[in-house]
């Protein structure tokens, strides 16, 4: 695919998947267009092992965009970043097609594995803003993480993932095609937890409250008996 191929696959992605864009011309002004642009080039050069302006190239790309992607990352077709400020790619990072990032995520290693240490992406997986995926498993085609969520290992394909430290919640659903993908309507598995403590500590609330009244009238006779040897 040549260059020119290249920008306008970028410009179709991105009018796709932003609902605010309203002109092929801002896609000029995107972050993600213009990181896109370096992290090709940072790419090609660190393929041929030009590794020092592999990264200059790059480094250019983060202090335009706030979006940092390292030149060695494998990045598939279709790839956003919505809005992407703070974005964090690692070097050993493979991300397959059609994948949303919002802003604020980070595809990163644990800092304790050699080689393949960064996650692998397949396909039509979303990213909510925020979610850290740290270490080299690989999250399912056509997956969901979370806002907020911390993955620290492999995610089965067409689940959705919420927490800290992320968990599976959905599995097995019905794909999702990109359009579909929600970041706000998911399931909160913290919240439903607190219901439940909530709900036990009701009951036994409810129970020690019984028991004190037992052992009240438990007492009350007891005196009685007492008071009535007394007389007698």
């Amino acid at each position: 695919m040549g260059f020119v191929s290249k920008i306008k696959e970028e410009i179709a992605v991105i009018r796709q998947r932003d609902p605010a864009i309203h002109s092929s011309m801002e896609v000029f002004l995107y972050p993600s267009f213009k990181v896109m642009l370096h992290y090709r080039l940072a790419h090609k050069l660190y393929l041929k092992k030009h590794y020092f302006l592999a990264r200059w190239v790059s480094q250019r790309g983060v202090r335009k965009t706030g979006i940092e992607i390292h030149p060695g990352a494998q990045i598939g077709k279709g790839f956003f970043i919505d809005h992407g400020n703070g974005v964090i790619i690692g070097e050993t990072t493979i991300i397959g097609d059609n994948v949303t990032l919002y802003q604020g995520v980070t595809l990163g290693g644990t800092g304790k594995e050699q080689g393949k240490r960064h996650p692998t992406i397949g396909n039509n997986v979303m990213i909510s803003a925020g979610a850290k995926v740290l270490g080299s498993f690989k999250i399912g085609d056509n997956s969901k993480i979370g806002a907020g969520s911390v993955v620290l290992e492999e995610v089965p394909p067409n689940s959705t993932v919420v927490g800290v430290p992320g968990r599976v919640v959905k599995r097995n659903n019905q794909l999702l095609p990109q359009e579909e993908l929600d970041q706000v309507n998911l399931p909160d598995p913290i919240k439903e937890d607190l219901g439940s403590l909530h709900h036990a500590n009701a009951e036994l609330t409810n129970r020690i409250i019984d028991l004190e009244r037992k052992m009240r009238e438990i007492a009350r006779q007891d005196n009685k008996s007492v008071i009535r040897k007394d007389e007698s």
